[in-house]
């Protein structure tokens, strides 16, 4: 009896330890497309290697246009990548503003790699304060909130769906993957630049 409960609280202590492992980090592609064929998307990425991606059978393409720092209001969940602090709030690089459908999207704030130092923070937008020619957002998100300055010189961008015609030889994408243990890479959805907009996260 005591070696089978042993058995049974090793087995469920072994199960929790496999669940609370960690996933494998992100793989974060951005480039231009190089080709689609079937669902082996290859990207040229910025860095001059060339990366190919499996995509999931259901792919989601989402387009990413250019949005203006009006169309960031109370209510709105967004992504925002920031760099550094000015006056106590961090400094906004980019906001992307997230169709309805995609609240909760990587909720959180967080290490990013766009450039050194800097990071992500999706959230809800609480409230936007106009200051000049700036913007001081305050923002929550499940465990904390912050306070972000969106500058003139902030990229603001917002979803479209669109649909994988868009990915054509040269089109910009941002691809959020995820290596296999085969060691390839796989993604459920890519983001594309529509109209000369390039991804900015």
């Amino acid at each position: 009896m005591i070696r089978t409960l042993a058995a049974v609280l090793l087995a469920a202590f072994s199960a929790a330890a496999f669940a609370q492992a960690p996933a494998s980090p992100p793989v974060r592609i951005r480039g231009t497309v190089q080709s689609l064929d079937g669902q082996i998307l290859t990207v040229k990425a910025r860095n001059g290697e060339t990366m190919k991606v499996k995509l999931a059978d259901n792919f989601v393409v989402m387009g990413i246009t250019k949005a203006g720092v009006d169309d960031i209001a109370s209510g709105k969940f967004i992504g925002t990548t920031t760099v550094g602090q000015r006056g106590g709030s961090l400094v906004a690089e980019e906001v992307h503003i997230f169709p309805e459908n995609m609240r909760g999207t990587g909720e959180g704030h967080y290490d990013w790699d766009l450039r050194p130092d800097s990071k992500m923070t999706n959230a809800n937008v609480a409230n936007v304060v106009k200051m000049a020619n700036d913007r001081v957002m305050s923002v929550k998100y499940k465990g904390g909130e912050k306070q972000i300055l969106v500058t003139p010189k902030t990229a603001v961008v917002s979803y479209t769906p669109s649909s994988r015609s868009e990915l054509k030889p040269g089109a910009p994408v941002f691809v959020n993957a995820q290596r296999q243990p085969d060691g390839t890479l796989a993604a459920p959805r890519v983001n594309v630049g529509l109209h000369g907009q390039v991804p900015p996260m």
